[in-house]
Protein backbone atom coordinates (compact mmCIF):
# COMPACT_ATOMS: atom_id res chain seq x y z
CA UNK A 1 0.00 0.00 0.00
CA UNK A 2 2.76 2.46 1.00
CA UNK A 3 4.96 1.41 -1.93
CA UNK A 4 2.03 1.95 -4.29
CA UNK A 5 1.39 5.44 -2.89
CA UNK A 6 5.03 6.48 -3.36
CA UNK A 7 5.12 4.95 -6.84
CA UNK A 8 1.99 6.86 -7.86
CA UNK A 9 3.42 10.15 -6.58
CA UNK A 10 6.59 9.60 -8.61
CA UNK A 11 4.65 8.59 -11.72
CA UNK A 12 2.62 11.80 -11.44
CA UNK A 13 5.74 13.89 -10.80
CA UNK A 14 7.55 12.64 -13.91
CA UNK A 15 5.25 14.19 -16.53
CA UNK A 16 4.77 17.21 -14.26
CA UNK A 17 8.54 17.79 -14.38
CA UNK A 18 8.56 17.64 -18.17
CA UNK A 19 5.82 20.28 -18.27
CA UNK A 20 7.48 22.46 -15.65
CA UNK A 21 10.71 22.52 -17.62
CA UNK A 22 9.09 24.71 -20.26
CA UNK A 23 6.75 26.79 -18.09
CA UNK A 24 7.53 30.50 -18.37
CA UNK A 25 9.10 32.45 -15.52
CA UNK A 26 6.01 34.63 -15.31
CA UNK A 27 3.68 31.69 -14.71
CA UNK A 28 6.02 30.15 -12.14
CA UNK A 29 6.33 33.45 -10.29
CA UNK A 30 2.55 33.95 -10.23
CA UNK A 31 2.17 30.43 -8.86
CA UNK A 32 4.75 31.03 -6.13
CA UNK A 33 3.02 34.26 -5.14
CA UNK A 34 -0.27 32.39 -4.92
CA UNK A 35 1.42 29.71 -2.80
CA UNK A 36 2.75 32.36 -0.42
CA UNK A 37 -0.71 33.91 -0.16
CA UNK A 38 -2.23 30.51 0.55
CA UNK A 39 0.28 29.79 3.32
CA UNK A 40 -0.45 33.09 5.01
CA UNK A 41 -4.21 32.70 4.77
CA UNK A 42 -3.85 29.19 6.17
CA UNK A 43 -1.52 30.11 9.03
CA UNK A 44 -4.10 29.26 11.71
CA UNK A 45 -4.35 25.70 10.42
CA UNK A 46 -0.55 25.46 10.18
CA UNK A 47 -0.06 26.64 13.75
CA UNK A 48 -2.78 24.36 15.10
CA UNK A 49 -1.19 21.34 13.44
CA UNK A 50 2.25 22.37 14.66
CA UNK A 51 1.01 22.73 18.23
CA UNK A 52 -0.08 19.08 18.16
CA UNK A 53 3.27 17.99 16.70
CA UNK A 54 5.13 20.01 19.32
CA UNK A 55 3.07 18.59 22.19
CA UNK A 56 3.88 15.05 21.09
CA UNK A 57 7.58 15.88 20.75
CA UNK A 58 7.67 17.36 24.25
CA UNK A 59 5.92 14.30 25.64
CA UNK A 60 8.60 12.16 23.98
CA UNK A 61 11.25 14.31 25.72
CA UNK A 62 13.08 15.47 22.62
CA UNK A 63 15.97 17.88 23.41
CA UNK A 64 15.47 21.67 23.27
CA UNK A 65 17.38 22.05 19.99
CA UNK A 66 15.06 19.53 18.33
CA UNK A 67 11.97 21.31 19.70
CA UNK A 68 13.32 24.62 18.41
CA UNK A 69 13.69 23.21 14.89
CA UNK A 70 10.17 21.77 15.02
CA UNK A 71 8.36 24.78 16.48
CA UNK A 72 6.46 27.33 14.40
CA UNK A 73 4.91 30.59 15.49
CA UNK A 74 3.38 33.43 13.50
CA UNK A 75 6.79 35.07 13.05
CA UNK A 76 8.30 31.88 11.63
CA UNK A 77 5.31 31.35 9.34
CA UNK A 78 5.72 34.94 8.17
CA UNK A 79 9.39 34.21 7.41
CA UNK A 80 8.34 31.05 5.56
CA UNK A 81 5.94 33.08 3.44
CA UNK A 82 8.57 35.76 2.85
CA UNK A 83 10.99 33.08 1.68
CA UNK A 84 8.54 31.85 -0.96
CA UNK A 85 7.93 35.42 -2.13
CA UNK A 86 11.67 36.03 -2.28
CA UNK A 87 12.16 32.98 -4.49
CA UNK A 88 9.42 34.28 -6.79
CA UNK A 89 11.40 37.50 -7.20
CA UNK A 90 14.72 35.85 -8.02
CA UNK A 91 16.06 35.49 -11.56
CA UNK A 92 15.02 32.24 -13.20
CA UNK A 93 18.11 30.15 -14.02
CA UNK A 94 16.27 27.86 -16.47
CA UNK A 95 17.22 28.51 -20.08
CA UNK A 96 20.26 30.64 -19.25
CA UNK A 97 22.92 30.24 -21.97
CA UNK A 98 26.54 30.72 -20.98
CA UNK A 99 30.02 30.34 -22.43
CA UNK A 100 29.27 30.43 -26.14
CA UNK A 101 32.27 29.84 -28.39
CA UNK A 102 32.78 29.29 -32.13
CA UNK A 103 34.77 26.43 -33.60
CA UNK A 104 36.92 26.74 -36.75
CA UNK A 105 34.21 24.89 -38.72
CA UNK A 106 31.69 27.58 -37.80
CA UNK A 107 29.77 25.63 -35.14
CA UNK A 108 28.62 27.79 -32.23
CA UNK A 109 28.77 25.80 -28.97
CA UNK A 110 27.53 26.77 -25.52
CA UNK A 111 25.80 25.58 -22.39
CA UNK A 112 22.15 25.97 -21.38
CA UNK A 113 20.93 25.61 -17.80
CA UNK A 114 18.06 23.10 -17.42
CA UNK A 115 16.09 21.52 -14.54
CA UNK A 116 17.17 18.25 -12.97
CA UNK A 117 13.69 16.68 -13.20
CA UNK A 118 12.09 15.08 -10.13
CA UNK A 119 13.69 15.77 -6.75
CA UNK A 120 12.93 13.77 -3.62
CA UNK A 121 13.49 15.69 -0.39
CA UNK A 122 13.75 13.71 2.86
CA UNK A 123 13.92 15.76 6.03
CA UNK A 124 13.29 15.64 9.75
CA UNK A 125 11.82 18.12 12.20
CA UNK A 126 11.86 21.32 10.14
CA UNK A 127 8.37 22.03 8.75
CA UNK A 128 9.69 25.17 7.10
CA UNK A 129 11.66 22.94 4.72
CA UNK A 130 8.35 21.91 3.14
CA UNK A 131 7.77 25.42 1.81
CA UNK A 132 11.41 26.13 0.99
CA UNK A 133 11.83 22.90 -0.97
CA UNK A 134 8.61 23.32 -2.93
CA UNK A 135 9.36 26.94 -3.83
CA UNK A 136 12.93 26.28 -4.94
CA UNK A 137 12.08 23.16 -6.91
CA UNK A 138 9.17 24.73 -8.78
CA UNK A 139 11.03 27.94 -9.60
CA UNK A 140 13.94 25.90 -10.98
CA UNK A 141 11.53 23.83 -13.10
CA UNK A 142 11.65 20.65 -11.01
CA UNK A 143 8.83 18.57 -9.58
CA UNK A 144 9.28 17.66 -5.91
CA UNK A 145 8.31 14.74 -3.71
CA UNK A 146 8.41 15.68 -0.02
CA UNK A 147 9.00 13.20 2.79
CA UNK A 148 9.07 14.88 6.19
CA UNK A 149 9.73 13.24 9.54
CA UNK A 150 7.23 11.61 11.85
CA UNK A 151 7.53 14.40 14.42
CA UNK A 152 6.23 17.07 12.00
CA UNK A 153 3.70 14.99 10.08
CA UNK A 154 0.67 17.17 10.87
CA UNK A 155 2.50 20.44 10.11
CA UNK A 156 3.92 19.11 6.85
CA UNK A 157 0.57 17.68 5.79
CA UNK A 158 -1.12 21.08 6.11
CA UNK A 159 1.71 23.08 4.55
CA UNK A 160 2.15 20.74 1.56
CA UNK A 161 -1.61 20.61 1.01
CA UNK A 162 -1.85 24.40 0.87
CA UNK A 163 1.10 24.60 -1.51
CA UNK A 164 -0.20 21.92 -3.87
CA UNK A 165 -3.66 23.49 -3.95
CA UNK A 166 -2.29 26.93 -4.77
CA UNK A 167 0.10 25.59 -7.42
CA UNK A 168 -2.67 23.70 -9.23
CA UNK A 169 -5.02 26.68 -9.07
CA UNK A 170 -2.30 28.88 -10.58
CA UNK A 171 -1.92 26.55 -13.57
CA UNK A 172 1.12 24.46 -12.68
CA UNK A 173 0.88 20.79 -13.68
CA UNK A 174 -0.81 18.34 -11.36
CA UNK A 175 1.71 16.27 -9.43
CA UNK A 176 4.41 18.94 -9.30
CA UNK A 177 4.22 18.99 -5.47
CA UNK A 178 3.90 15.51 -3.99
CA UNK A 179 3.77 14.71 -0.28
CA UNK A 180 4.35 11.24 1.16
CA UNK A 181 1.70 11.20 3.88
CA UNK A 182 3.18 8.36 5.89
CA UNK A 183 5.51 7.95 8.87
CA UNK A 184 6.48 4.42 7.81
CA UNK A 185 10.17 3.96 6.98
CA UNK A 186 9.15 1.73 4.09
CA UNK A 187 8.10 4.90 2.27
CA UNK A 188 11.68 6.23 2.34
CA UNK A 189 13.11 2.90 1.23
CA UNK A 190 10.77 2.77 -1.75
CA UNK A 191 11.45 6.38 -2.73
CA UNK A 192 15.18 5.66 -2.75
CA UNK A 193 14.63 2.78 -5.19
CA UNK A 194 12.79 4.74 -7.90
CA UNK A 195 15.52 5.08 -10.51
CA UNK A 196 14.12 6.33 -13.77
CA UNK A 197 11.38 8.26 -11.99
CA UNK A 198 13.33 10.33 -9.45
CA UNK A 199 16.52 12.15 -10.49
CA UNK A 200 17.99 13.40 -7.21
CA UNK A 201 17.53 12.79 -3.49
CA UNK A 202 18.26 15.57 -0.98
CA UNK A 203 18.29 14.44 2.68
CA UNK A 204 18.21 17.00 5.50
CA UNK A 205 18.55 15.88 9.08
CA UNK A 206 20.80 14.08 11.53
CA UNK A 207 23.86 11.98 10.77
CA UNK A 208 21.88 8.73 10.97
CA UNK A 209 19.39 9.86 8.33
CA UNK A 210 22.10 11.14 6.01
CA UNK A 211 24.19 7.99 6.34
CA UNK A 212 21.19 5.71 5.79
CA UNK A 213 20.15 7.57 2.64
CA UNK A 214 23.68 7.61 1.23
CA UNK A 215 24.16 3.89 1.86
CA UNK A 216 20.82 2.71 0.50
CA UNK A 217 19.82 5.10 -2.28
CA UNK A 218 19.90 3.87 -5.87
CA UNK A 219 19.50 7.53 -6.90
CA UNK A 220 22.20 10.24 -6.75
CA UNK A 221 22.24 12.01 -3.36
CA UNK A 222 23.05 15.66 -2.58
CA UNK A 223 23.92 15.47 1.12
CA UNK A 224 23.47 18.06 3.81
CA UNK A 225 25.76 16.55 6.45
CA UNK A 226 26.67 17.83 9.90
CA UNK A 227 27.96 21.32 10.57
CA UNK A 228 31.04 21.36 12.77
CA UNK A 229 31.96 25.03 12.40
CA UNK A 230 34.98 26.84 13.84
CA UNK A 231 35.81 30.46 14.55
CA UNK A 232 39.52 31.26 14.72
CA UNK A 233 40.56 34.45 16.54
CA UNK A 234 43.87 35.43 15.01
CA UNK A 235 46.83 37.24 16.52
CA UNK A 236 46.12 40.97 16.33
CA UNK A 237 42.38 40.58 15.77
CA UNK A 238 39.95 43.22 17.01
CA UNK A 239 38.97 41.44 20.22
CA UNK A 240 35.70 43.34 20.66
CA UNK A 241 34.68 42.28 17.18
CA UNK A 242 35.85 38.74 17.86
CA UNK A 243 33.77 38.51 21.04
CA UNK A 244 30.63 39.71 19.25
CA UNK A 245 31.13 37.27 16.37
CA UNK A 246 31.82 34.30 18.65
CA UNK A 247 28.85 35.11 20.90
CA UNK A 248 26.49 35.41 17.95
CA UNK A 249 27.77 32.23 16.31
CA UNK A 250 27.23 30.16 19.48
CA UNK A 251 24.26 31.72 21.26
CA UNK A 252 21.93 33.26 18.67
CA UNK A 253 20.57 29.86 17.61
CA UNK A 254 22.72 26.98 18.84
CA UNK A 255 20.59 24.16 17.40
CA UNK A 256 21.39 24.84 13.74
CA UNK A 257 24.17 23.53 11.52
CA UNK A 258 25.92 26.87 11.00
CA UNK A 259 26.38 27.58 14.70
CA UNK A 260 29.93 27.56 16.05
CA UNK A 261 30.98 24.38 17.86
CA UNK A 262 34.71 25.07 18.42
CA UNK A 263 36.48 28.35 19.17
CA UNK A 264 40.19 28.53 18.27
CA UNK A 265 42.24 31.37 19.76
CA UNK A 266 45.83 32.38 19.02
CA UNK A 267 48.06 32.08 22.08
CA UNK A 268 49.13 35.73 21.94
CA UNK A 269 45.58 37.08 22.31
CA UNK A 270 44.12 34.28 24.45
CA UNK A 271 44.97 35.90 27.84
CA UNK A 272 43.23 39.13 26.84
CA UNK A 273 40.35 37.54 24.94
CA UNK A 274 39.22 34.36 26.65
CA UNK A 275 38.35 35.49 30.22
CA UNK A 276 35.80 38.10 29.11
CA UNK A 277 34.52 36.06 26.16
CA UNK A 278 33.96 32.92 28.24
CA UNK A 279 32.36 34.92 31.05
CA UNK A 280 29.83 36.36 28.59
CA UNK A 281 29.12 32.97 27.05
CA UNK A 282 28.56 31.43 30.47
CA UNK A 283 26.15 34.21 31.36
CA UNK A 284 24.05 32.88 28.46
CA UNK A 285 24.24 29.33 29.87
CA UNK A 286 26.93 28.06 27.51
CA UNK A 287 28.87 25.10 28.89
CA UNK A 288 32.53 25.60 27.99
CA UNK A 289 35.02 22.76 27.55
CA UNK A 290 38.65 23.71 27.06
CA UNK A 291 42.09 22.43 26.18
CA UNK A 292 44.84 22.47 28.89
CA UNK A 293 46.00 25.94 27.81
CA UNK A 294 42.44 27.23 28.11
CA UNK A 295 42.17 25.65 31.56
CA UNK A 296 45.42 27.33 32.59
CA UNK A 297 43.82 30.71 31.86
CA UNK A 298 40.41 29.83 33.32
CA UNK A 299 40.86 26.96 35.81
CA UNK A 300 37.19 26.11 36.32
CA UNK A 301 36.63 25.26 32.64
CA UNK A 302 35.87 21.57 32.10
CA UNK A 303 38.44 19.57 30.17
CA UNK A 304 37.74 19.00 26.49
CA UNK A 305 38.22 15.43 25.30
CA UNK A 306 39.37 14.31 21.87
CA UNK A 307 35.74 13.46 21.09
CA UNK A 308 34.71 17.07 21.71
CA UNK A 309 36.70 18.31 18.72
CA UNK A 310 34.56 16.08 16.46
CA UNK A 311 31.18 16.71 18.08
CA UNK A 312 28.37 18.77 16.58
CA UNK A 313 26.62 19.74 19.81
CA UNK A 314 23.63 21.64 18.38
CA UNK A 315 23.33 22.95 21.92
CA UNK A 316 24.76 25.55 24.30
CA UNK A 317 28.08 23.70 24.56
CA UNK A 318 31.37 25.01 23.21
CA UNK A 319 34.87 23.58 22.85
CA UNK A 320 37.77 26.04 23.13
CA UNK A 321 41.36 25.49 22.04
CA UNK A 322 44.36 27.82 22.27
CA UNK A 323 46.62 27.39 19.24
CA UNK A 324 50.23 28.42 18.74
CA UNK A 325 49.86 29.72 15.20
CA UNK A 326 47.68 30.37 12.17
CA UNK A 327 48.98 27.12 10.68
CA UNK A 328 47.91 25.12 13.74
CA UNK A 329 44.40 26.60 13.52
CA UNK A 330 44.10 25.69 9.83
CA UNK A 331 45.41 22.19 10.52
CA UNK A 332 42.87 21.70 13.33
CA UNK A 333 40.04 22.77 11.02
CA UNK A 334 41.31 20.43 8.29
CA UNK A 335 41.30 17.49 10.72
CA UNK A 336 38.04 18.15 12.53
CA UNK A 337 35.87 20.42 10.37
CA UNK A 338 32.85 19.08 8.49
CA UNK A 339 33.32 21.34 5.47
CA UNK A 340 30.26 23.50 6.10
CA UNK A 341 31.46 26.93 7.30
CA UNK A 342 34.63 28.34 8.88
CA UNK A 343 35.48 31.89 10.05
CA UNK A 344 38.67 33.81 10.78
CA UNK A 345 38.64 37.03 12.79
CA UNK A 346 41.74 38.97 11.81
CA UNK A 347 43.12 42.41 11.01
CA UNK A 348 45.80 40.94 8.73
CA UNK A 349 44.69 41.02 5.08
CA UNK A 350 47.32 38.56 3.90
CA UNK A 351 46.31 36.04 6.57
CA UNK A 352 42.65 36.51 5.69
CA UNK A 353 43.43 35.71 2.05
CA UNK A 354 45.42 32.64 3.12
CA UNK A 355 42.47 31.45 5.21
CA UNK A 356 40.13 31.85 2.23
CA UNK A 357 42.50 29.83 0.02
CA UNK A 358 43.63 27.15 2.45
CA UNK A 359 40.49 26.28 4.41
CA UNK A 360 38.38 23.65 2.66
CA UNK A 361 34.68 24.33 3.31
CA UNK A 362 31.49 25.22 1.50
CA UNK A 363 31.67 28.73 2.96
CA UNK A 364 34.76 30.48 4.34
CA UNK A 365 34.21 33.81 6.09
CA UNK A 366 36.41 36.69 7.23
CA UNK A 367 35.31 38.81 10.21
CA UNK A 368 31.73 37.54 10.12
CA UNK A 369 29.65 34.99 12.03
CA UNK A 370 29.27 31.48 10.63
CA UNK A 371 25.52 32.02 11.13
CA UNK A 372 25.49 33.94 7.83
CA UNK A 373 26.04 30.66 5.96
CA UNK A 374 22.47 30.43 4.76
CA UNK A 375 20.74 30.72 1.42
CA UNK A 376 18.52 33.54 2.61
CA UNK A 377 21.43 35.51 4.02
CA UNK A 378 23.38 34.97 0.79
CA UNK A 379 20.52 36.48 -1.22
CA UNK A 380 19.46 33.12 -2.68
CA UNK A 381 15.99 33.19 -1.13
CA UNK A 382 15.19 29.95 0.64
CA UNK A 383 17.63 27.04 0.53
CA UNK A 384 17.42 23.29 0.19
CA UNK A 385 20.18 22.88 2.71
CA UNK A 386 23.93 23.34 2.82
CA UNK A 387 25.87 20.78 0.85
CA UNK A 388 29.12 19.64 2.43
CA UNK A 389 30.09 17.55 -0.58
CA UNK A 390 31.81 18.75 -3.74
CA UNK A 391 29.65 17.22 -6.50
CA UNK A 392 27.55 18.67 -7.96
CA UNK A 393 26.96 21.59 -5.60
CA UNK A 394 28.65 22.91 -2.47
CA UNK A 395 27.47 25.30 0.23
CA UNK A 396 23.92 26.68 0.38
CA UNK A 397 21.79 25.01 -2.30
CA UNK A 398 19.51 27.42 -4.13
CA UNK A 399 17.96 27.74 -7.57
CA UNK A 400 21.11 27.42 -9.66
CA UNK A 401 22.21 24.33 -7.72
CA UNK A 402 18.90 22.63 -8.59
CA UNK A 403 19.74 22.79 -12.28
CA UNK A 404 22.44 21.32 -14.50
CA UNK A 405 23.81 22.29 -17.88
CA UNK A 406 23.49 20.75 -21.30
CA UNK A 407 25.55 21.57 -24.37
CA UNK A 408 23.81 23.33 -27.21
CA UNK A 409 25.31 23.39 -30.71
CA UNK A 410 24.22 25.79 -33.47
CA UNK A 411 25.29 25.06 -37.00
CA UNK A 412 24.43 25.88 -40.60
CA UNK A 413 24.83 22.52 -42.27
CA UNK A 414 28.19 21.31 -40.94
CA UNK A 415 28.96 17.58 -41.21
CA UNK A 416 31.89 15.82 -39.62
CA UNK A 417 34.71 14.75 -41.89
CA UNK A 418 35.69 11.21 -40.88
CA UNK A 419 39.18 11.77 -42.29
CA UNK A 420 39.98 14.28 -39.53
Amino acid sequence: MIAQMVQELAMAARPAARSLAVVSSEIKDRALTAMADMLWSGRAAILSANALDLADAKAERHPPAFLDRLALDEIRVEKMVAGVRHVAGLPDPVGEITGMWRRPNGLLIGRMRVPLGVIGVIYEARPGVTADAAALCLKSGNAVILKGGREAIRSNRVISGLLAEAAAAAGLPKGCVGFIDSVDREAVAHLLSLTGLVDLIIPRGGEELIRTVQQTSAIPVLAHEKGLCHIYVDDGADLTMAEEIAFNAKVERPGVCNAMETLLVHQRVAPDFLPAAIRRLRESNVEVRGCPRTQALIPDVAAATEADWDTEYLDLILSVKVVSSFDEAVAHIAEHGSGLAETIVTADHARAMRFLREVDAGAVLVNASTRFTDGGEFGMGAEMGISTQKLHARGPVGLTELTCQKFIVLGDGQVRDSRK
